[in-house]
Formats: C-alpha cells, sequence, structure tokens
C-alpha cells in the first residue's frame, strides 16, 4: 500500500526504521533512559529486556525478580526486573517502561557465530502492544501510535 504512512501519520503514529540482518532479524535502534542501543524487534518476546552487562549503561534501578526467563534454546534463567524508565524508538515515547534484565550471551554468541554484531536486548510484544503496532515489512517501517 502506497499511501500507508500518510494513513497512519494522520492517526498519530510514529515511523520507526528498522533493519534485516543477515540472521533475519529485525534490528532497531532505541533509547533507554536517554542512551541509545541496538536492539533485536522480536514479536514473539512477551517482554523487552536487556543483558545483565548493560545495567550501568542504561542507567537501570535494577531489582531481584523471583520470576524466571525462557527464550528460544534457554530456559529457567535467572532475572531482575528495572521499571520507571524511558523509552524511545525514534519519536515515539514512553516514560514509565518496564524491562526484565537476564543473562543475554546465549543471544549474542549465537549472532557472533553469524559474524553479525551483538545487541544490547530486545523489544518485545509489550513495546508491541502498548504503541498499537503495525509492521511494514515491505519498507523495513514499525509504526507505533
Amino acid at each position: 500500500m502506497k499511501n500507508l504512512h500518510e494513513i497512519l501519520k494522520k492517526e498519530n503514529y510514529k515511523k520507526v526504521k528498522f533493519k534485516i540482518t543477515k540472521t533475519q532479524h529485525l534490528l532497531v535502534k532505541a533509547k533507554i533512559n536517554g542512551v541509545e542501543g541496538r536492539f533485536i524487534l522480536d514479536t514473539g518476546a512477551s517482554n523487552s529486556c536487556v543483558g545483565f552487562e548493560h545495567v550501568e549503561l542504561f542507567l537501570l534501578n535494577a531489582e531481584e525478580s523471583n520470576t524466571k526467563a525462557s527464550g528460544a534454546g534457554a530456559t529457567g534463567m535467572h532475572t531482575q526486573t528495572a521499571s520507571q524508565n524511558k523509552l524511545q524508538l525514534g519519536s515515539w515515547k514512553n516514560n514509565d517502561f518496564d524491562l526484565i534484565i537476564f543473562d543475554m550471551s546465549h543471544v549474542n554468541e549465537a549472532l557472533t557465530a553469524y559474524k553479525t554484531k551483538t545487541v544490547d536486548g530486545i523489544i518485545g510484544a509489550d513495546v508491541l502492544l502498548k504503541g498499537k503496532a503495525i509492521i511494514d515489512y515491505y519498507n523495513n517501517c514499525l509504526y507505533l501510535q
């Protein structure tokens, strides 16, 4: 649809460009608490997350969690949470955003094995639902309202 952008702009959607990596992941740049990072856009991830090694980088107030994380290739992983963060993708913002913090080394090891750059975290369905997301794969755009 040629005029999708114009239609969504009238509905106050914000356009966020993404890249498709050679591993077929959707890669977006996002800011957490004003600090930019590289994130996989993952419609199958229930929550957005960052790795333990990035707690200081993104100025997170990490708290222990009893919840165990699981994902492709890993289950029962220890987690922490960080609440009341500022998230920005393009010009779309959320000023009260919660994150899961867990060991993302298995994700980055897999990316490194394919000689692609590592990521700082994952943008998951929590953001996509909150932003009423529309993904335009043909034009490599994510729209958030």
